[in-house]
């Protein structure tokens, strides 16, 4: 019989949140400087409900509002970036499967996570030309199902998965690519799906090899994928996701979005408590560092640079919340403007805070034994994981011209 709770309303999520965040933030710098994996927090997660908050109602779960959604991760990020990361794929793929899925499929994925099954990625690839591109193919076999075969990498939460769900390439019988013109490799881009794997299926082996300077416990490592068989009933189309007016792309950033607030905030808590045990400059004739004007001062922007990316966050969050009440055209370019705002100001403000930390609380912040720098560590491995740089082209070409931003899982 299964232990997991059921979480019902919005306002329960962000509850349970907030307790597991306290319970995760006793032992996060430990976890991170020991590179010690978080199983048992894990099992605390599955068992907390929060797995299945974005089920839909019609299958039993709470379909909480992507502003709940937004926070529950914040909150989470704020404790441990990590921990927090790891269920990014879970929310995006269930996501996937209501966009794409059909019934039977829906029912058999909705109901594992409403029991606290966990889904990671097997997406992104290292050898491609770009990372949109993808070599895993999954070609079909005579009886209805395929054989699937490839390599992934950054497959966050894969080594602790019940499944995962991996994208590939359609092919014909003979290994073409199949595209939505046709067959043959000129024929328009190929058609991708999603191939939704049991983690232990045979000729499928995980590798902790992920040695990233920062959230260095998500296990980020590779998926080896040798003719997997794979039945049909486990394939759910991808490429038709971005033929429509979708919020799929923004769903997933605003959450990467709501990671990096997390990290800053956490940061500049962490800051507080060190400047409570700094010593004031002795120019600055303060008795204690916390009553030093310049460090006052930069306190107080630092505060300001935080709210202003939680700000936006909800912002963004709203607005594909009022998207998704109505979707059209113009309806979620502007919930992706704001869900790319969101981000820029947020990946900013996570770097930014988890470097001035040092600068508040002083030399002794240095030290190895706090483990401080898993701020700056996590922000600055998480803000690589999709370039602002391009997000802030959307936005300015969205101002000027009215150019809408592009539909992918990006943006």
């Amino acid at each position: 019989m299964s232990t997991t709770r059921v979480i019902r309303t919005d306002e329960e999520a962000v509850e349970v949140a907030r307790k597991l965040a306290t319970s995760f933030a006793e032992h996060a710098a430990d976890r991170d400087r020991e590179r010690r994996l978080p199983e048992a927090e894990l099992a605390e997660l599955s068992a907390s409900g929060l797995l299945g908050i974005t089920v839909p109602a019609a299958f039993g779960g709470a379909d909480v509002s992507v502003t709940t959604l937004t926070e529950v991760f914040r909150t989470l990020a704020a404790a441990d970036a990590s921990l927090a990361q790891i269920p990014h794929s879970h929310v995006v793929f269930l996501q996937a499967l209501r966009l794409q899925g059909t019934e039977q499929q829906q029912r058999r994925y909705f109901d594992a996570a409403l029991a606290g099954q966990r889904f990671a990625n097997a997406q992104s690839e290292r050898g491609g030309r770009t990372a949109a591109d993808d070599a895993t193919t999954l070609r079909p076999r005579s009886g209805g199902d395929y054989v699937l075969h490839g390599e992934k990498f950054y497959s966050t939460g894969a080594l602790f998965a019940d499944w995962l769900v991996v994208r590939a390439v359609l092919t014909d019988p003979t290994g073409a690519p199949v595209t939505a013109a046709g067959h043959g490799p000129t024929a328009g881009p190929a058609v991708k799906v999603l191939a939704y794997l049991r983690r232990d299926t045979p000729g499928v082996s995980v590798r902790d090899d992920w040695d990233g300077m920062g959230q260095r416990t998500t296990a980020s490592g590779t998926v080896l994928l040798k003719e997997v068989l794979v039945d049909e009933a486990q394939v759910v189309p991808y490429s038709p996701i971005f033929t429509r007016p979708t919020t799929y792309g923004a769903r997933a950033q605003v959450l990467h979005a709501a990671l990096d607030a997390g990290i800053a905030r956490g940061a500049l808590d962490a800051a507080v408590v060190q400047v409570a045990r700094a010593r004031p400059w002795f120019e600055s004739g303060a008795d204690r560092a916390g009553a030093e004007p310049l460090l006052v001062q930069q306190a107080g922007e630092l505060e300001i640079l935080v709210r202003g990316a939680e700000a936006l966050l909800r912002e963004a969050a709203a607005a594909i919340d009022a998207t998704e009440a109505a979707l059209t055209d113009d309806s979620t370019a502007r919930a992706s403007i704001a869900t790319a705002i969101a981000k820029v100001a947020s990946a900013r403000g996570s770097v930014e805070v988890a470097s001035a930390l040092f600068e508040l609380g002083g030399t002794r912040t240095a030290a190895d034994s706090l483990n401080l720098s898993r701020y700056w560590r996590d922000a600055r491995t998480h803000t690589l994981h999709d370039p602002v740089r391009w997000k802030i082209q959307h936005v300015g070409r969205w101002l000027l011209d009215g150019t809408p931003p592009p539909r992918h899982g990006q943006l």
